[in-house]
């Protein structure tokens, strides 16, 4: 069986250079090149591939733009390619997550081919995001959430127990992101990943801390590490083992285990929404 790839460069040389050496390779099979982050994540949602070989420094949307909106449960094997600077190079190498400095050299190249041939043979790509989310928040930064601004509003206002912001510090800059937007919330590691109207807010914290925030008459745990907005829940599937995948209304796939299937049926049957 080859291996479904998904090339993301917004250079068309750099596609080519890739698309003639996996060619030769024998056993991946191309299904897609995306120039930007936006068609790479339209591309991955469609075709769900095995492996993406994924430009970081892109006009628009970066690579790890696009890895940070991609839920546990669709991500694939990814290869960075990167022009980034030896300290970036650093963390890649001490998480072992596989990456290709630009211009790409041969050897390297078949090396990485090694690698995720025994990844997707692992089906560890789960535990690799974690790494990589890790690696996001050391070169970008991440935030966390401004607990003291949220006292202040509840002490204004006594009756809301339910914050409709939330607050989250930057660095000195607060990006205030309105509840009903989170569509829906994944932990990696120390970090939780927040997603909401299009873009993914990278903080520090715990699913229990974000529980306790929320309406629980919206937002449930749906899994050990994601949170998702009930509104937003389009359908439920039912999978292997009995599991579920949730498909909220943007397309996203979240899988719904047995563990908390029976209070998230329980609250989508009483908001009419199952």
């Amino acid at each position: 069986m080859k291996i479904a790839t998904i090339i993301v460069d917004d250079e068309a040389l750099s596609r080519r250079g890739i698309e003639i050496r996996l060619q030769e390779a024998g056993d991946f099979n191309i299904v897609a090149q995306c120039p930007n982050g936006r068609e790479a994540l339209a591309a991955i949602h469609a075709h769900k591939p095995d492996l993406v070989f994924l430009d970081i420094q892109m006009p628009g949307m970066s690579g790890f733009e696009v890895l940070a909106q991609i839920p546990h449960e669709s991500l694939p094997a990814l290869v960075f390619i990167t022009a980034y600077d030896q300290y970036a190079i650093q963390a890649f190498e001490a998480r072992a997550v596989d990456y290709l400095l630009k211009p790409i050299d041969d050897v390297r190249f078949r090396a990485a081919l090694d690698r995720v041939r025994e990844q997707v043979q692992a089906k560890s790509a789960a535990h690799q995001r974690d790494r990589l989310v890790e690696i996001i928040a050391e070169i970008t930064g991440s935030g966390e959430l401004a607990l003291d601004e949220l006292l202040t509003r509840g002490r204004a206002a006594v009756e809301v127990r339910h914050p409709e912001v939330l607050p989250i510090r930057q660095g000195r800059e607060t990006v205030r992101v309105p509840v009903a937007s989170i569509q829906w919330i994944d932990a990696a590691g120390d970090y939780m990943c927040i997603h909401a109207g299009g873009d993914t807010h990278i903080l520090r914290g715990t699913m229990k801390e974000l529980e306790e925030l929320l309406d629980p008459k919206l937002f449930q745990r749906v899994h050990r590490s994601t949170i998702v907005n009930l509104r937003l829940v389009k359908s439920l599937r039912a999978h292997m083992n009995g599991e579920y995948f949730l498909t909220l209304d943007g397309g996203h796939e979240l899988k719904l285990s047995r563990t908390y299937r029976d209070k998230v049926e329980y609250f989508l049957n009483a908001s009419g929404l199952a």
